[in-house]
């Protein structure tokens, strides 16, 4: 392990030592104060962030105030993962807002398989171990970081919360065939999937400009015959809030994975600070 690495790791250990034994509020402060720090301080991610803020709100958007806001979004879901194994479930729950639920419990009922397709945005580990609690497992894929041993204490770290967790890369066979079982079996997946973290993404029209997103989701629908729906995620006060957007009907992947950004659009326009894109979306220069 290179010292960058021991340090990266180091820091995320800590993280979930100390951050748990805070009280809530003063652990909300620390981690509102950090953002307002990295905010003033600028950075690769801060310039990244507000570049691509700057293309999902009208013309005249104060976004300096907008990137803090969106800065501190993102600290709180990291404060909220530290302290999630020990959030108790009638909280995890009851503070949990689902717009439209009604159209993943059918899903779900259906047996066909559940593909929920959903942006960086809010706190999806949180919902993700709401959907868990309220009876529905499911199967992600997470992106193998380094050093090894952070990967392997997320992955752990999501196993304790009930959900499945299998490797994007360098797993004993590829991700899509054991994704496809489970959802052939009547399963359900979780799946980022507003940026490509491969080489083989979709061109789609994103907020007026051409972007990059995963095809897998489509993919799979299509492979399997399941139900693929779109939810967009957001942060309330007291809590959480979700949408589950309509079912994307099965065409083909380009149309599918178009399906997919307009939704995503539409709940990132309606949550432009809760949307946690510190990478570059768009190829082109902004």
């Amino acid at each position: 392990m290179t010292s960058a690495g021991r340090v990266t790791l180091l820091g995320y250990v800590l993280g979930w030592r100390l951050v748990r034994l805070l009280p809530e509020r003063v652990a909300a402060w620390c981690f509102a104060r950090a953002a307002d720090l990295a905010h003033r301080r600028g950075g690769r991610g801060t310039a990244r962030l507000r570049a691509n803020l700057a293309r999902v709100v009208p013309p005249g958007t104060d976004l300096d105030a907008l990137t803090r806001s969106a800065l501190r979004s993102y600290a709180r879901y990291w404060m909220e993962v530290f302290r999630l194994q020990d959030l108790p479930t009638h909280r995890l729950v009851g503070a949990m807002r689902v717009l439209d639920e009604d159209r993943l419990r059918r899903a779900h009922a259906t047996g066909r398989g559940v593909i929920l397709a959903l942006p960086h945005m809010g706190n999806w580990e949180q919902a993700g171990a709401w959907l868990v609690a309220t009876g529905i497992p499911f199967t992600t894929v997470a992106e193998r970081l380094r050093p090894e041993e952070l990967f392997e204490r997320f992955v752990r770290f999501r196993t304790a919360l009930g959900m499945e967790v299998i490797p994007l890369t360098g797993g004993t066979q590829p991700p899509a065939d054991l994704l496809a079982e489970r959802l052939r079996a009547g399963g359900a997946l979780c799946l980022l999937a507003d940026r490509d973290l491969t080489s083989a993404g979709v061109a789609v029209t994103f907020f007026g400009a051409t972007a990059t997103m995963p095809p897998g989701p489509a993919a799979l629908a299509l492979r399997t015959g399941a139900i693929l729906l779109p939810v967009t995620l957001w942060f309330d006060d007291d809590g959480w809030s979700a949408r589950i957007h309509p079912e994307v009907g099965h065409t083909d992947i380009p149309t599918m994975t178009q399906r997919l950004a307009d939704e995503f659009a539409a709940g990132i326009a309606a949550h432009p600070a809760d949307w946690h894109m510190l990478q570059r979306i768009w190829p082109d220069p902004s």
